[in-house]
């Protein structure tokens, strides 16, 4: 068992108490994007494109990864692979997306890969998320 948060989980949160006290926005969303590997970064860049294409949320940072809000509100976030050293990327959701189906629904989504089902997929989940 564990002791403890690892490295990456520590450095998440130093990042979230420095976010809690700036306004970032989309330029640190892009320096982030910038910052990952090839395989993230291309992820990134097609979500944040979708995104801003599909919905009105704000771009912010959420614990140092690419996230969008509605107003003040956290509405989605991406979470890179290289992040916590996951096998894949994943598209995740906070309890603000409208995202509920009965009694249980995933808010966690891994990205293998984009092509145009998986853009279509994600751009209808978005529009309901702020449905």
């Amino acid at each position: 068992m564990a002791k403890g948060f690892t490295a990456e989980e520590k450095a998440a949160m130093r990042e979230r108490a420095k976010e809690a006290k700036s306004e970032a926005g989309e330029t640190e969303v892009l320096e982030k994007i910038a910052e990952m590997n090839d395989a993230d970064r291309a992820i990134a860049e097609r979500l944040h494109a979708l995104i801003k294409d599909t919905t009105e949320l704000s771009p912010k940072t959420w614990y140092g990864m690419p996230a969008y809000a509605k107003g003040s509100d956290t509405v989605c976030f991406f979470q890179p692979a290289q992040k916590f050293k996951s096998r894949y990327a994943m598209l995740g959701f906070s309890d603000k997306a409208k995202l509920d189906d009965g009694a249980m629904w995933p808010t966690y989504y891994a990205i293998a890969e984009l092509n145009s089902d998986v853009e279509a997929r994600i751009a209808a989940l978005l529009k309901q998320a702020v449905g």
